[in-house]
């Protein structure tokens, strides 16, 4: 069967939705029984919609799998309106951030999840990092996270990032006054020979999207963003300037 092994690998490990013309075909490869064939491919079409969240504790089974197709994709395009996104995230800010939103979590804890933000970040440095496009709401340069000096080095560390050649930083100012990103935050995740995902999160509740209507949706919603949104020129200057402002 000419299916890629990330493909093949998604579909076993639950990451990616399975279609009924995939299972026909891997049935058919197979051989299966006429009687076995109709009942799988029944429950495959009466089962749930091939988008879906979970719960996660510790460490969640989506982490793991957001750390797959990161690396996996041949785009991110993320925006965040509350904070700085993980992947360009220092250690101290992303300690700060995941401290504040997991009262309940030991220090210990707080340090694997620490941990495994940092090295989410290892993607960016490959020889075929994928092309990523981040667009932040201003409010998030503003708000303060953690001490001076820790959001001075998270601004420093977006303008440092920001002159890597496959990585684009654009703000939407608060001039843009309402805005598709109301919403709340999104990852648009592209592929070399799979479907276009979008991953969304609220507090410990994550998911993948994949049918057409909500990826449709989100690059509706960022192209909306994209127009309101500061060139990455000007996006550079305002960090800049913000950072020179902190005490």
């Amino acid at each position: 069967m000419d299916w890629s092994v990330s493909k093949v690998s998604r579909m076993e490990t639950g990451v990616r939705g399975l279609f009924p013309d995939d299972v026909a075909a891997l049935l058919g490869f197979l051989n299966a029984q006429s009687k076995l064939r109709e009942e799988l491919l029944l429950l495959v079409r009466e089962g749930e919609s091939p988008n879906w969240i979970q719960i996660g504790s510790g460490l969640p089974k989506m982490w793991k799998n957001l750390i797959r197709m990161e690396n996996d994709a041949t785009s991110i395009y993320n925006y965040e309106p509350l904070f700085i996104p993980g992947l360009l995230q220092t250690g101290d800010y992303a300690r700060a951030v995941i401290g504040a939103g997991n009262l309940e979590l030991a220090e210990g804890a707080v340090d694997q999840l620490v941990r495994t933000r940092m090295g989410r970040q290892a993607l960016l440095s490959r020889y075929d990092a994928p092309m990523l496009a981040v667009m932040v709401d201003e409010m998030v340069l503003r708000r303060p996270v953690g001490d001076a000096g820790c959001m001075h080095g998270q601004l420093q560390h977006l303008l440092t990032m920001a002159n890597r050649p496959r990585v684009e930083i654009r703000v939407v100012p608060f001039s843009a006054g309402a805005h598709p990103g109301l919403e709340g935050p999104m990852v648009i995740m592209e592929f070399l020979d799979q479907p276009t995902l979008v991953h969304v999160e609220v507090r410990s509740a994550s998911g993948f999207l994949e049918e057409p209507a909500e990826v449709g949706s989100a690059r509706v919603a960022w192209r909306g963003l994209r127009s309101m949104a500061l060139s990455p020129e000007e996006s550079v200057r305002l960090i800049a300037e913000i950072a020179g402002d902190l005490p």
